[in-house]
Parts: C-alpha cells; structure tokens; sequence
C-alpha cells in the first residue's frame, strides 16, 4: 500500500516531492527505490529516526501487529511531522500516545490504489489543520477517490472497501465457474464477467439511481434475471455479504485492541 500511494504522489507531483524510507527488508526498499526514483528523488533513511527528523509529512505504513516494534522509541517533538497512519484498528489517541505528536491522520486506503482506482476514507485528529486536511486530501486524490469520515467509522470503512476487493473478486471467480459450469470457456467467461461488474459499476455511479432501480430494469416478470435472484437470496447472498463486511469491521477493532 505505501508503494502504491507514493507512486501516484510520485507521478503526480514530479520533482515537488522528495521521498525518504526505512525498510528492514533490503529487498522491498530496493523495490520502492526502483518504483519511484523514475518520477521523484528516494533516498534509503539510515533507521527510523532519521526519517523522521528530516520529514514533514510521515506515513505511517505498516500492520498494526508491527506498529509497536516501528515506532517504539522514536522521538517526533524535533520536525513535529503530521503523521498519516494506514495501520488498521489503530485509534488516533493510541497514536498520540505512542508518538508524542497530535497531527494525526488515519486513512484506510485499499488495493485499487495501485492502478489509480482506490477508495480512501480519512478521519483527522483534533489537532490536525486545514491545510494538513488539504494536503492528505490531496495526495490521496491522485490514487482515487477519496471521503472524510468521523474516527468511529473507520472500522465500518475497513470492512466496506479495505477489504471489498477481496470480495469482488471472490464475486467474479464465483461468475466465472457459475458461467463454466453452464460450458463456457474460461477465458471468454473471465471476460465477459469483469466487463460486466465494471459495467454495472459504472452505471450505477454515473446514472445516480438508487440499485434497486436499476435491478428492477434488468429484472422482467417470469424471467431468467428473477430466477437467478431468486436463487442467491436461497443461498443467503445478501446476508453473507452484510456479515463479511462486519466481520471485517469487527476484526479491525479487535487488531487495535
């Protein structure tokens, strides 16, 4: 996730940022570096404090299991950096205890990032300014779309579109063998599948209907769309998918427990 968005800061901006990181694996720093330094200057950080002490926007991009063992230790008074944290269930006052620092913002970002396509959600601390607003907002802008929501949401946000993608795409696999299993081919099936979800995706967005209207044009008396519907709510299709995005919601608050 921090390559993604550094890369479309990166591609964005030009030379108008300069990129530092700390990595403890050699492996994925070389990764970032060979990303990045085509659009924007990246220089490898000898450890974590230095970073700190020479930025004045810190992402903050880890999994909250290792969030303790990141930053434990690290003094944030010396550049005061607003801190933008993508570290899942991580409450904003567990932050400010654990840096020092009350420029804080949470943001759950999700994989689309990578071709531009994310869905971001942030959630400012107290102390954060409007220009800190502006800034996240807009690095964040130039990766997808981006909404602002009260601190108590973010959870609800990892459930919805952190963890969405996962279930898209467990959506079209299961179009894709429904199609197989009717003796289409693969490959046509795959693509005839991904078309139609970004289609309806699509439509759904630029139309400004609400879904059920949209549905119920796709849906004639007696015919084959209302027996298939029929069929996923046999199945529980919308109940399993209102308790994924809960369960999802509920694990991020236990992770920052």
């Amino acid at each position: 996730m921090a390559k993604a968005l550094a890369i479309g800061i990166a591609k964005s901006k030009q030379n108008s940022v300069e990129f530092a990181y700390w990595d403890p694996s050699e492996t994925a720093g070389i990764s970032f570096e060979e990303l990045i330094s085509p659009h924007s200057s990246v220089e490898r950080a000898s450890d974590n404090q230095s970073l700190i002490d020479a930025s004045e926007i810190v992402f903050v991009a880890v999994k909250p299991q290792f969030l303790d063992s990141a930053i434990d230790g690290l003094n944030f008074e010396k550049s005061s950096p607003l801190v933008v944290s993508i570290a899942a269930g991580v409450q904003i006052s567990q932050l400010k205890r654990m840096t020092g620092t009350k420029r804080i913002v949470r943001v759950m970002p999700n994989t689309p990032c990578l071709i531009g396509q994310g869905a971001s959600a942030l959630a400012y601390g107290k102390s954060v300014s409007q220009s800190d607003a502006e800034v996240v907002e807009e690095f964040l802008g130039l990766v997808g779309k981006v909404v602002t929501v009260k601190e108590s949401l973010i959870d609800s946000v990892t459930g919805l579109s952190g963890s969405g993608p996962a279930y898209v795409f467990s959506f079209i696999e299961a179009l894709i063998d429904g199609a197989v299993l009717t003796g289409m081919a693969r490959a046509t099936a795959r693509e005839l599948a991904i078309q139609t979800v970004i289609g309806a995706a699509m439509m759904l967005e630029q139309t400004g209907e609400h879904t059920a209207v949209l549905r119920d044009r796709v849906t004639s008396p007696g015919g084959t769309t209302i027996a298939g519907l029929k069929a996923l709510e046999e199945n529980a299709f919308r109940d399993a998918v209102m308790s994924a995005v809960q369960a999802s919601a509920e694990r991020s608050m236990e992770l920052g427990d």
